[in-house]
């Protein structure tokens, strides 16, 4: 499908690099902004409103200056923003959104029209997280501008449908932009991401692994020596279905079968929570982590720049050798 205005011919790879909990801040967004694909980051990674005012002007200069210095316009950037009820501020980032006029806000937890609204209101667009048909379609009725299938596999808060399964359902009533995220890693993931109808490529731990990635150096080594076999699926961290590294949940004595760490969803009390410096009780997010199934194929932490050439290259030849194998099979009678 098309993409939207403000994506098209401003993208080096169809890519957006996922926002992540205490792990995206400016130094990864502007990183990838300037490497061609999609930046974005969490609105709760800064623990108050003053912090997030300073990102968004850091970013938002940053960007300015790059076309200033090589002449060529850097792909947007994103904010993510939890649309939850117990987000006492997010209308206060809503108004620094658009403020700054973020050019992409994608939106969890919950599908509004009125966010929608505003953003359409000053130029931007809305991506919505979705992991099932159900709130697929009540984030199309509230005129979002894309959708992102969250399938099996994802890091993070995961869905657990097959991708071609829900690429496949959404496109029967969905014709805006439809990403995929789960289990990408290379530019043949890319490739095939595009291959079973998505547009673009949602990624999340392969850019955990990098080197302007504010992740902690202990999780990014665990995710080097991680494999698929290391990752557990389980509620019992947030309440909400997620996939983490078992070494992680081993150190902190959590059992997967066990009870929510955090009980209930509270936005406010447990992004809080994971910024407190207490080390007497391992925190989510911070001492629990988050891996995806395609953490196998991580053995390294490249610079943005360097992995994004990488995919690149990776992806242009599995497009090249899609279209070799087309050719050899005879058409439709």
């Amino acid at each position: 499908m098309p993409l939207p205005a403000l994506l098209e011919n401003r993208l080096r790879l169809p890519v957006v690099a996922a926002p992540m909990f205490l792990a995206s801040g400016p130094d990864l967004v502007l990183a990838c902004c300037r490497a061609g694909i999609v930046g974005t980051f969490p609105a709760k990674n800064q623990r108050d409103l003053d912090g997030l005012d300073q990102w968004l002007q850091q970013i938002s200069s940053g960007l300015a200056a790059s076309t200033t210095q090589t002449g060529d316009q850097p792909a947007p950037y994103g904010v993510n923003l939890i649309v939850h009820p117990s987000n006492k501020t997010l209308e206060q980032e809503l108004d620094l959104c658009a403020a700054y006029r973020v050019p992409i806000i994608i939106t969890s937890l919950g599908a509004v029209p009125q966010i929608v609204d505003r953003v359409h209101a000053y130029g931007g667009i809305v991506f919505h997280d979705v992991v099932n048909r159900r709130h697929a379609e009540k984030a199309a009725a509230a005129g979002v501008d894309g959708l992102i299938a969250v399938s099996a596999g994802a890091g993070g808060h995961t869905g657990l449908a097959n991708p071609f399964a829900l690429i496949a359902e959404i496109r029967r009533f969905f014709n805006g932009t439809l990403l995929l995220a789960g289990s990408l890693g290379s530019g043949s993931d890319i490739a095939a991401a595009q291959t079973i109808g998505a547009d673009l490529a949602y990624m999340g731990t392969r850019f955990l692994a990098t080197r302007e990635c504010a992740a902690d150096a202990a999780y990014k080594a665990m995710i080097h020596e991680s494999q698929l076999a290391d990752i557990t699926t389980t509620a019992a961290v947030s309440g909400i279905t997620a996939n983490f590294l078992q070494p992680s949940l081993d150190r902190a004595g959590i059992s997967a079968d066990g009870p929510a760490v955090t009980g209930a969803i509270n936005v406010d009390a447990d992004m809080a929570d994971a910024f407190t410096t207490a080390a007497n009780q391992p925190k989510p997010w911070r001492d629990i982590w988050s891996a995806g199934h395609g953490v196998g194929s991580i053995d390294h932490s490249p610079s943005v720049a360097d992995l994004v050439r990488t995919l690149q290259q990776d992806y242009h030849a599995a497009v090249a050798a899609q279209r070799g194998r087309a050719a050899h099979v005879p058409p439709a009678d």
